[in-house]
């Protein structure tokens, strides 16, 4: 990258991705001041502790809230939006709440960096906003919507987006889970077998930021190629890399899970630019005065896959395995070595 002594503010910066990033960047000379924006001051607290760098500043505040962000925002060149509620279920059950903080408060983030003459907004969004089925992916869904058409009209700020499949092992995620099973002698418990998901690693993640940070135009939506395997799969994959003959429990599907996710639309497909590991998906920046909004259909839509869990390179057991056995939590949980882990 060739920014230099920037200031970079993470909204959600106390979370698995704001560590991810801080890895990468606290000891470059890409940013002079990276601002950690967030509501929980235990977590703020246990970061400055446990990171003790000058280069960090926190700010305690609210995405639903315009006047902390704004504050926060002051003097910053770069932002990456990662504040969101992300959990299915919780977000099933307070739909409100999700719209809150994943729409309202994406465009408090916006609204402030373009007060602040911000050179480059990235919000983070999630494979589940594409053909949302639950609270949470059509709460990130309408994010995204916000994001792009705030772009459309921005002369100082850029605003792009990233869309990522589930980030191995990051809190709230079904690694973490599997392996407190095993440890506690407890079943697995699968929703099911068959499910598939995509696998990336939070570097990956990461990657995938970056790069739309380097070369995305208003309103792109980048997303990362990732493989896929089977909830099923990797339940057996965790089994043999803690040499443990747990049993398995399906418990079937939770309200508002999919069989499988999709990260590229079959409509976004048709558009999308192939940048090699990533899919570039440009902004539609047409107005309301077009005959297709009207009265004229797009005959190649039909002939084109969406881009999704099922039919992107699968892993199996061993492949899952080896995917495994480069994370983090796993390396310190199951092989007992020293190295730094994300919080759970």
């Amino acid at each position: 990258m060739k920014i230099q002594n920037k200031t970079l503010l993470i909204t959600g910066g106390t979370g698995s991705f704001g560590h991810a990033v801080l890895n990468r960047f606290l000891l470059t000379d890409h940013f002079s001041e990276i601002r950690i924006f967030s509501r929980d001051e235990k977590k703020q607290d246990d970061m400055r502790i446990q990171l003790n760098n000058d280069k960090l500043k926190f700010y305690i505040g609210d995405v639903r809230d315009y006047n902390s962000v704004e504050r926060a925002m002051r003097g910053v060149d770069y932002v990456f939006h990662a504040a969101a509620l992300k959990q299915v279920p919780s977000c099933e059950f307070f739909p409100l709440e999700a719209a809150k903080t994943n729409v309202f408060g994406t465009q408090n983030v916006i609204d402030a960096a373009v007060v602040n003459k911000v050179n480059k907004v990235i919000c983070l969004s999630t494979d589940k906003a594409a053909y949302p089925i639950n609270a949470m992916g059509i709460s990130k869904a309408l994010m995204e919507k916000v994001a792009v058409a705030a772009s459309r009209n921005l002369k100082d700020t850029t605003v792009c987006l990233t869309r990522y499949g589930n980030v191995m092992a990051s809190r709230g995620s079904v690694i973490p889970l599997f392996l407190k099973q095993i440890k506690e002698g407890n079943p697995i418990t699968i929703t099911d077998p068959n499910m598939t998901r995509f696998l990336m690693s939070l570097d990956e993640a990461v990657e995938l930021v970056l790069f739309a940070f380097e070369h995305g135009n208003p309103g792109d939506l980048f997303v990362n190629k990732a493989p896929a395997g089977t909830i099923g799969d990797l339940a057996q994959a965790l089994k043999e890399l803690c040499n443990v003959d747990t049993e398995i429990k399906i418990i079937g599907t939770r309200h508002g899970e999919k069989l499988y996710e999709t990260l590229c639309t079959r409509e976004e497909m048709q558009k999308a630019e192939d940048m090699g590991d990533f899919y570039r998906i440009p902004a539609d920046n047409r107005d309301l005065n077009y005959a297709q909004y009207f009265s004229e259909g797009e005959v190649a839509v039909a002939k084109i896959e969406d881009y999704h869990s099922h039919n992107t390179e699968q892993q199996d057991v061993e492949g899952m395995k080896k995917l495994l056995s480069n994370l983090p939590l796993i390396r310190k949980e199951v092989f007992g070595e020293n190295v730094a882990q994300m919080p759970g």
